[in-house]
């Protein structure tokens, strides 16, 4: 036994009771270090009345920080690869403090958006796609449910932090409030960083990634590692400009129909706390029937549920559809990484991983935009539905064209 208690030998850390702990110390760090992106969410008002700003200027703070998202997903996991996880999430961590305590010094709102650009939209992404490109090579026959877990800190953190901040802001004001945040964040995740200092051995990783029956099937199918990493960038980008109608719309869509904001809010709430059932069991059965498969379930089900969106629109209807929604949808992003490690070599899983859920936010920050521009030229949503309904058949019909030219029956590594 070695000192982290887990056997000895390399295969032995594979699946073992340290890969567990690893998994839930990489999910607790996703889910402190997300607060950037949901505490510029929060205290957004107060930005704004405190800058003199309309609400399209404060709104660019949010939209630096998902751009810096997105990228951070491509750069932290690049150097996950390269070295390892733990450093590049310590570097996050320190990031993530210094970031927030620079913005609670900003003088204008232009400092403040680039300020959570640059520092917390990147340091908060190590929380994310590094993550769970570094445990998906600690598990094998769990894998689904492992990278599933870490995925869902994202989701855990938009259920825990508003309501904290939501707290503080009042007696303390946004500035002191990024301040405790700052403190807290840094007391927290650098020890968590520290935990995840060790290292798998390369043999076991790759080792992990050779020979694997859905890589025969994949080249047999004349498709190379480059051709599966476009088809999954354009599914992604594809799923998640359908899945932004709600996640997006779903408040100013309530408040149009009448119901008011706080209903909108109740129901995006819901789709949330849905979206951490549905991406835990989707990782459980990700690891019975694969990861394409898992991905091409959740789609088609993401995609009735929006069709059920157009006809109910019934406040009682909404929040069972907001539920139906949320149940469908939470496993789909997760099994991108999923599919990447098993089907292309572990080297460079974090860059891939990183590219592809890149383009689901990117996906998310176009459909949101796409919505409201079809909600302009037609005053209604019902269009914008079906726009995001005719993004959901591309990513359907790309995972129905991978699953029938591998045609494997199974894509689960043993």
């Amino acid at each position: 036994m070695s000192q982290d208690g887990v056997t000895s030998g390399p295969e032995g850390l594979v699946d073992s009771g340290y890969a567990w702990y690893r998994m839930t110390v990489a999910m607790l760090f996703g889910t402190v270090g997300s607060v950037g992106m949901w505490g510029v969410v929060v205290i957004l008002p107060a930005v704004q009345e405190e800058f003199e700003a309309d609400r399209g200027g404060a709104s660019l703070a949010y939209t630096t920080t998902m751009i810096g998202f997105a990228l951070g997903n491509v750069l932290v996991g690049r150097a996950v690869d390269r070295h390892g996880v733990a450093r590049p999430a310590l570097v996050a961590a320190l990031t993530l403090g210094l970031g927030l305590a620079l913005a609670a010094l900003s003088t204008s709102l232009w400092q403040f958006a680039l300020v959570q650009g640059v520092l917390i939209g990147v340091a908060t992404s190590a929380g994310f796609g590094p993550m769970i490109a570094d445990i998906s090579m600690w598990f094998r026959r769990r894998r689904g449910i492992a990278v599933a877990a870490v995925a869902s800190g994202n989701y855990i953190a938009g259920a825990v932090w508003p309501p904290i901040i939501s707290m503080l802001l009042p007696g303390e004001g946004w500035r002191m409030t990024y301040i405790y945040i700052a403190v807290a964040c840094v007391v927290i995740l650098v020890p968590l960083a520290w935990q995840l200092r060790r290292t798998l051995p390369a043999a076991v990783a790759e080792g992990d990634a050779e020979g694997l029956p859905v890589q025969t099937q994949l080249a047999s199918a004349g498709i190379s590692p480059r051709g599966l990493q476009v088809m999954l960038i354009v599914a992604g980008l594809g799923c998640c400009v359908a899945m932004s109608m709600p996640q997006v719309h779903i408040v100013a869509y309530c408040a149009d129909l009448g119901y008011g904001v706080a209903r909108g809010a109740e129901m995006l709430s819901v789709m949330l706390a849905a979206g951490i059932i549905s991406r835990l069991a989707s990782g459980i059965l990700a690891d019975y029937i694969g990861g394409v498969r898992t991905l091409l379930l959740g789609s088609i089900l993401q995609c009735l549920a929006l069709f059920l969106y157009i006809p109910f629109d019934g406040l009682a209807s909404l929040y069972v559809v907001s539920l139906i929604f949320g149940l469908s949808q939470g496993g789909i992003v997760p099994s991108y990484a999923i599919i990447i490690r098993e089907y292309l070599p572990v080297r460079d899983a974090g860059q891939r991983i990183g590219l592809v859920l890149m383009s689901t936010i990117v996906g998310m920050a176009l459909g949101g935009w796409l919505s409201g521009l079809i909600f302009d030229w037609t005053g209604s949503y019902e269009a914008a539905f079906l726009n995001g309904i005719a993004w959901n058949f591309l990513n359907i019909a790309i995972m129905v064209a991978l699953l029938w030219r591998t045609r494997t029956p199974s894509a689960v590594a043993a």
